[in-house]
This record gives structure tokens, C-alpha cells and sequence, in this order.
């Protein structure tokens, strides 16, 4: 490719609303240029890199045998209405009428329509297991997109769902497309964790997300570096203390706190460690009656170690909490505690309240809470002597840095991630509402079971320029730079040797396979270099009329921080030589 025939937009400036480094750079590139709130249009250089990203994808798909299709974008609301979507999903489905006053959506995701095609398709047993997939725009109508194509509106993704007779061979299928996933993030060069996540409503340990190790990714991502054990913030366990529970050693007392309300202040106010205070969260359940109507509110007290934050998906599946809950308000906790937030206990309740211990409160001796009262705590409190000991001791809280592994083999490490890919077992989720069924050996109808899998394809770009980059520019792996090799011949127009050593070495690095960009635009060397070091190109060769009256030619890395002389008879092999396949 010579850079004349192509369509390179680079800029010297970012625009003023990019928030993050992707955003900035890949503006700057002439990657993506900005239509609206949103959405984005991809440029000849951004899209090259999101077809490099396609076809790995396609290649491992197919090796693990799933079967290409094409989905539509918009659907008809009949399908979301039998699942129940269609009121669930809320405003981020955008919903959109025709002609006819018939309403349809644009699609955020297809598993609606792909059980449709199943459930005509997949009649028997002998059908199966099947995979179905499909590279596809999507459209969430995100409230408040940010990050440039990381959280955009419109965006590709690619989908893939299983199809299997029961359980058993569902999670084998899940298995197989959990590895091709392992596949596709290595082609791509990144650094990457597979991270056990939560399941949901659906339950059961089978769902993995694919992160991207950034430092300005949203996700927390847990590991220990001495085993494989891995997962999301949501997912990760925190493990009850293994010492015993230390004997009182302080009487309780009441402590005046004037104008501390949170355990930071008390903390300090008290000169003692932060650790050794209990915050109280006060949560609300709604028990309905058959109509509807609020029949009952439960008040539930969660209590947790004064430095540790509440995770609210463990808080989701404790029972009597799994059905739903809300935060109290603040007349409910007064009725409750008699007093406002910021000093709360559960000592001297003024009407009953579920109490809910975190796994490390259970075990905490001589610590601090509210008293009820405003302006005070209580110091020295301990269970079994100044209260009763906590009916339901559940995980609550985050993990923290340092906390023991579940798989007991070491410490926890938390870096921060980006997902770009989601493996998931959806069981009957959507099969059984959409009475997507089959004919087992006995002819008896069963539900498909169904496994979902997916790829942010234009996530992936912003991903790997969260990780990769520096302050000249983007630093693309191989497997998906929008060029591989850019050939940046000095003085070209004025020299005719110049001239044809550029277009032998380009014509040799295309006639091999090789991804090569020839700048012959005629620019001044520091914008020539700059304007690809930008791009991120990951190997540059030059070519100067000194340099081959020298008989060498100069390449250079993205990465490295100069240029190394290669004789001009060896160029050729020494630039494959350094080529990742």
C-alpha cells in the first residue's frame, strides 16, 4: 500500500470532550472521527485494525466449530415481549415503530432472534450441539456515553450461542468456546486475564469475563500470582479470618463523637485504627400481597468493617435479600435507630431489625459503632456479651489487596481491567420462554439448552491503546496494527536510488504476505515519523541516500528508543525476522 492511494487524517490536537487515552490518540490517528453523542465513524485506518480483530475471531470461531450467520439489527418487539425484555430492558433499548405503527427495536443483542431460529430449526436431538454466530453493529442507548468507542452508542460486537441437549454438553460447549476465547486473546497480543464472574440470576460458576490488564480500566479484576485463581470484584471471595475470635478487653462505653459521622472521623477522632470501627448500612425489603401492594417492609442491618465497602451482589443472594432490596429512607431509619445515618448500631434498636454480619465483623472483638444517639458511639463493643451473637454471618464486603486467596495458595492482587469479552451459560433462560424445544431419542420434547458468548470488536482497539501506548502515540501489537511494516523513505522525490530501494523493499515485504505501508508523500522526516509513530506502527524502516551510499538501512521498533543499522542486502529477512506471527 502506498500512503497516497490511502486516506490518512492524523491531528495534532485531541478533541476537548476525550476523557481517556484511547479517545485521545485514536482521534489523533485518524481512527475514528465523531458523528454524534456516541457514535462514532470508523476511518480507513481504524477499520483496518477492526478487520484484523474480525478475522482472528472468525478463524478461531470456525476452528471451534461454530457456524457464521448474519442477524438483523432491527427486530421485531414480539420476540423481546416473550421474553419479557421489552419492559425489563428500559431505556437503553431503543425502540423504534414503522410505517405500519408495528414497534421494533435496534438490536443491543440477539439472543431473542437466534432462539427463534433455533426453536424452527433444531428439532432433534440428532441436530446437536450447534453454535451459531454472527459479526454484528449493536445499538445501546447508554445515557451518558464517555471514553470514545469504549462506551460507545452504536458499536460491533460478535455474538456466538450454543445449543445442546442438556446440562452436561452445554457446559462442554462452553468449555470449547472458553478456550477458543483463550485462542483469540493470545493472537492478539495483549495482556489479558480470563476472571471468574458472577452468574446472576441464572446461577452456577460458568461465566468468565476477558480482561485487558489497563490502568484506566473500570473493572477490578482480583488474582493471586501464585495459582490460576482469578475474578471479577463481583465474583472474588473474601474469607472469614482463620484466627479465633480475640476475648474482650475493654468495657463497652459510650463515647461522645460530636460532628463525626462517619468511621473515617470517628477513627481519627479517636486515635485509633480504622479497622476497628463497624459502619451500618440499613437496607429495605417490599413484601408484596397478591395485588401488588406493599403488605410488609423488612429492615435489614448490614454490618461491615469501618474500611471495607459492601458489594452488592454478594448483598443480592442473601437469603431474604435475594428477591430485592433498596436503601432505607431516612424516615424508616429513624423509626428504626432513633436517630439519623452517621451514628447508627445495632444496640438499642427502637423497633426489631434483621442484622446481617460480614464475615470479618463476626470475628471482630472490642470495636466501634453508633449508639444510636447522635454525637456518640459506643467503644469496646463485643459479641456475646453486649449483644447477641449474629444469626447470619455472610461474605458482604470487596476483597482488598492482600486478603488470602479462596484457593488458599497465597495473597490477593487487584489491577484494573477492560472487558472485551464475556463467556456465559445461559441454561433455559431464554428457551423456555420462547418454547424452544427438541425430540430427545424417546420423542419427548426438552428445552435447548443455550450458552452465550461475546467479543467487543470495536472495544478491542481502545483496549489495546489503554495498554499500549506512550507519549507519541499508540503501539499496536502485530496481529492487529492497521499496517505491520511502514517504509519511510527520506528524500525520495530528488533521489532515484531512494526511490527504488522504497519500492523493492515494499514490493518484496507485500509479495511475502507482509501488512507494508510505503509513505511516499514526500514529507519532511520529523512529520513522516511522527505521523506514524502516532499511528503506532510497530516496525519502521528507513531509507536514506547517505544510508545506502553506506550500504545500510535503519530500522526501528515502536518500542525501542533508537534506530539499529541493517546492511541493505539483509533488510529483507531482518525485518520478517522480527515480524510476530
Amino acid at each position: 500500500m502506498k500512503a497516497t492511494q490511502f486516506f490518512i487524517t492524523t491531528q495534532k490536537e485531541a478533541p476537548a470532550d476525550a476523557e481517556v487515552v484511547s479517545h485521545r490518540l485514536m482521534t489523533r490517528a485518524g481512527m475514528i472521527k465523531k458523528l454524534g453523542s456516541g457514535i462514532y465513524s470508523y476511518m480507513p485506518m481504524g477499520l483496518r485494525v477492526i478487520r484484523k480483530i474480525e478475522r482472528i475471531v472468525r478463524e478461531e470461531m470456525d476452528r471451534a466449530g461454530a457456524v457464521e450467520l448474519l442477524m438483523p439489527v432491527v427486530q421485531p418487539a414480539e420476540f423481546w415481549q416473550e421474553t419479557g425484555r421489552w419492559e425489563k430492558m428500559g431505556p437503553e433499548l431503543m425502540r423504534v415503530k414503522d410505517r405500519h405503527d408495528r414497534d421494533f427495536i435496534i438490536q443491543p443483542t440477539s439472543e431473542e432472534v437466534v432462539t427463534d431460529i433455533a426453536r424452527q430449526e433444531l428439532r432433534s436431538y440428532k441436530q446437536l450441539p450447534r453454535n451459531l454466530y454472527h459479526i454484528q453493529t449493536k445499538f445501546r442507548d447508554e445515557r451518558r456515553p464517555r471514553f470514545g468507542v469504549m462506551r460507545s452508542r452504536e458499536f460491533i460486537m460478535k455474538d456466538a450461542y450454543s445449543f445442546d441437549r442438556d446440562a452436561v454438553s452445554a457446559k462442554a460447549s462452553y468449555q470449547v468456546m472458553a478456550q477458543a476465547y483463550r485462542r483469540i486473546f493470545d493472537r492478539f497480543g495483549l495482556t489479558y486475564r480470563a476472571v471468574a464472574a458472577d452468574s446472576g440470576a441464572i446461577g452456577g460458576d460458568l461465566s468468565e469475563e476477558f480482561q485487558v490488564i489497563a490502568a484506566t480500566g473500570e473493572d477490578a479484576i482480583v488474582y493471586c500470582a501464585a495459582s490460576d485463581y482469578a475474578a471479577n470484584m463481583e465474583k472474588a471471595e473474601a474469607l472469614a479470618p482463620q484466627a479465633p475470635r480475640k476475648a474482650p478487653s475493654q468495657p463497652m462505653a459510650r463515647t461522645p463523637t460530636p460532628g463525626r459521622s462517619t468511621c473515617a472521623d470517628v477513627a481519627a477522632l479517636l486515635d485509633l485504627p480504622l479497622a476497628t470501627t463497624v459502619k451500618s448500612l440499613v437496607l429495605a425489603t417490599d413484601d408484596l400481597n397478591a395485588h401488588g401492594a406493599v403488605e410488609r417492609i423488612v429492615i435489614w442491618l448490614l454490618l461491615l468493617r469501618g474500611d471495607h465497602d459492601m458489594n452488592e451482589i454478594k448483598v443480592a443472594k442473601v437469603p431474604g435479600l435475594n428477591a430485592g432490596f433498596r436503601f432505607a429512607t431516612t424516615a424508616e431509619i429513624e423509626a428504626h435507630f432513633g436517630t439519623r445515618p452517621g451514628y447508627l448500631g445495632p444496640i438499642g434498636l427502637k423497633a426489631p431489625v434483621r442484622i446481617v454480619a460480614d464475615r470479618e465483623v463476626a470475628q471482630m472483638s472490642d470495636w466501634i459503632c453508633g449508639a444510636n444517639e447522635e454525637d456518640f458511639h459506643l467503644t469496646g463493643v463485643n459479641w456475646g456479651r453486649d449483644l447477641p451473637e449474629p444469626g447470619l454471618v455472610v461474605d458482604i464486603r470487596n476483597v482488598v489487596e492482600g486478603d488470602a486467596s479462596p484457593d488458599g495458595k497465597g495473597p490477593l492482587t487487584i489491577e484494573r481491567g477492560i472487558e472485551v469479552g464475556h463467556v456465559f451459560y445461559l441454561g433455559t433462560k431464554y428457551s423456555e420462554p420462547m418454547k424452544a424445544s427438541f425430540l430427545d431419542e424417546n420423542g419427548k420434547p426438552r428445552l435447548l439448552e443455550m450458552g452465550c458468548y461475546g467479543i467487543g470488536i470495536t472495544r478491542l482497539p481502545a483496549a489495546a491503546i489503554e495498554q499500549n501506548h506512550d507519549d507519541r502515540g499508540i503501539i499496536w501489537p502485530d496481529a492487529i496494527a492497521p499496517f505491520t511494516v511502514v517504509i519511510c523513505p527520506i528524500g525520495m522525490d530528488r533521489s532515484a536510488e531512494v526511490k527504488l530501494a522504497a519500492h523493492k523493499l515494499h514490493d518484496e515485504l507485500a509479495g511475502a504476505g507482509v501488512d507494508v505501508m510505503l509513505d511516499d508523500r514526500g514529507e519532511r522526516p520529523g512529520a513522516m515519523f511522527a505521523d506514524w509513530e502516532l499511528i503506532g506502527v510497530p516496525h519502521r524502516v528507513v531509507i536514506s541516500e547517505r544510508g545506502l551510499k553506506e550500504g545500510q538501512l535503519e530500522y526501528q521498533h515502536r518500542r525501542d528508543s533508537a534506530a539499529v543499522k541493517v546492511p541493505s542486502g539483509e533488510v529483507f529477512d531482518y525485518v520478517r525476522s522480527r515480524l510476530k506471527t
